[in-house]
């Protein structure tokens, strides 16, 4: 699909990937739950978690798949219609930031860490690769 396909299929593929983005980041944050229970103790309730995902040092990689959800939101819920370009250039963001790094830091690094870890992480990457077309990782 190129930028000059019907904005229609533009908008199908962004929501098709919005929502496996979407699955994809409330499967890392479920992952990264558990490991901060096992290594820092119990969450006592759902706010005390909301507020550990928004503000606590643990879950902050996990803030550049937020953000692009929520700019996929944006351009999907702008009044002016969605142009190819707007829609390739967000989906070259998802591309760009689902690379898996073994070494350094950030979110590629991290990524690489709870697919190694949990089976369900790599279920949801898979689907959302599969949308991108993107090579699966080794």
């Amino acid at each position: 699909m190129d930028s000059k396909s019907p904005p229609e299929a533009h908008r199908k593929r962004l929501i098709e990937l919005r929502e496996a983005l979407l699955r994809l980041s409330k499967t890392l944050i479920e992952s990264e739950r558990v490991g901060y229970e096992q290594t820092i103790g119990k969450i006592s309730s759902p706010n005390h978690f909301l507020q550990l995902v928004m503000n606590d040092p643990w879950f902050a990689w996990l803030r550049p798949l937020s953000q692009l959800i929520v700019a996929m939101d944006e351009a999907l819920d702008a009044k002016e219609p969605l142009t190819g370009t707007e829609a390739e250039i967000l989906v070259k963001q998802a591309r760009d930031l689902l690379v898996v790094a073994e070494s350094g830091e950030g979110f590629s690094h991290h990524y690489f860490i709870a697919l190694q870890r949990d089976p369900d992480v790599v279920l949801a990457h898979a689907e959302t690769v599969k949308i991108l077309k993107l090579p699966k990782p080794a």
